[in-house]
C-alpha cells in the first residue's frame, strides 16, 4: 500500500470512512430519520395530557360521593361523536401506512377523510351540548354536568389541537414536502391517544355511577 495513502486513512476520522457497504457517517444516519426528534416530543406530551385526564378522572369519581351529585343522561350524539373518531384515527392510520408504502394520492385523500371526521367530532360534540342545553342541563347546579362539560371540553381541545396539527401536515403535504409519511404517522399516533381517552371518558361518563365507585372501593 502506498504509505501516503496509509496516513491519510489512518488521520481520517471514522465519519470519513467508507467500507465496501457504504458505511453513513452518523450526521447522515440521523438525517435518514425524520421526524425523530417530533416523535419524542409527542410522546412526552401524550404523557404529560395522560396524567392530566387521569388527574380529572379520579377528581370525578371522589366527588360522586357528594349528596348534591345527580347523574345525568348521555344524549345519543355521544355515540355519533366516538364513531366518527374511530373512523378518524382508523383513516389517519391508513393514510400514513399508504405513505410509507409511497402511495401518495391515496394517503392524502385518506388524510384528509381523517381530519373531516375529526371537525365532525367536535361539531357533534356541540350538538351534545345544545341537547343538554335543551333539557336544562347547565354548567352550574349539578357537579355531574359540571364535569360533563369540563372533561368533554379537554378533550374538544386536545382534539382542535390536533387539527392545528393535521393542518400543518397538510399544508406541507400539499408543498409537496419529501418523507411526509413521518408526519402522517405521528398525526394516527395522537390520534389513536385521543380516541383511547374519549372511549375511557365516555364509559366513565356513561356508566360508572356513585353505586359502583362505592362497589369497586369496598364501601358499598
Amino acid at each position: 500500500m502506498n504509505p501516503s495513502g496509509s496516513a491519510a486513512l489512518l488521520r481520517a476520522g471514522p465519519g470519513d470512512r467508507r467500507n465496501d457497504g457504504g458505511a453513513v457517517p452518523a450526521a447522515r444516519h440521523r438525517r435518514r430519520q425524520p421526524g425523530a426528534a417530533a416523535g419524542i416530543g409527542l410522546w412526552v406530551f401524550i404523557g404529560v395530557a395522560s396524567t392530566l385526564f387521569a388527574l380529572f378522572l379520579a377528581a370525578y369519581v371522589m366527588r360522586m360521593d357528594g349528596a348534591d351529585w345527580s347523574p345525568i343522561a348521555m344524549p345519543w350524539q355521544l355515540r355519533l361523536s366516538t364513531g366518527l373518531l374511530l373512523t378518524g384515527s382508523l383513516a389517519l392510520q391508513a393514510a400514513a401506512a399508504a405513505a410509507r408504502g409511497a402511495r401518495t394520492a391515496p394517503a392524502r385523500r385518506l388524510f384528509l377523510a381523517g381530519g373531516a371526521a375529526a371537525l365532525a367530532f367536535l361539531a357533534s360534540q356541540l350538538w351534545a351540548w345544545q341537547a343538554l342545553q335543551a333539557i336544562q342541563v347547565t354548567l352550574a347546579g349539578n357537579p355531574a354536568a359540571s364535569f360533563f362539560y369540563l372533561l368533554t371540553a379537554m378533550h374538544g381541545l386536545h382534539v382542535a389541537g390536533g387539527l392545528a396539527g393535521w393542518a400543518w401536515a397538510a399544508r406541507s403535504a400539499s408543498r409537496g414536502a419529501p418523507d411526509e409519511a413521518w408526519r402522517l404517522a405521528l398525526c394516527a399516533r395522537y390520534w389513536h391517544f385521543l380516541l383511547a381517552v374519549w372511549l375511557l371518558l365516555f364509559a366513565a361518563l356513561g356508566w360508572l355511577t356513585p353505586a359502583v365507585v362505592r362497589y369497586l372501593c369496598g364501601t358499598a
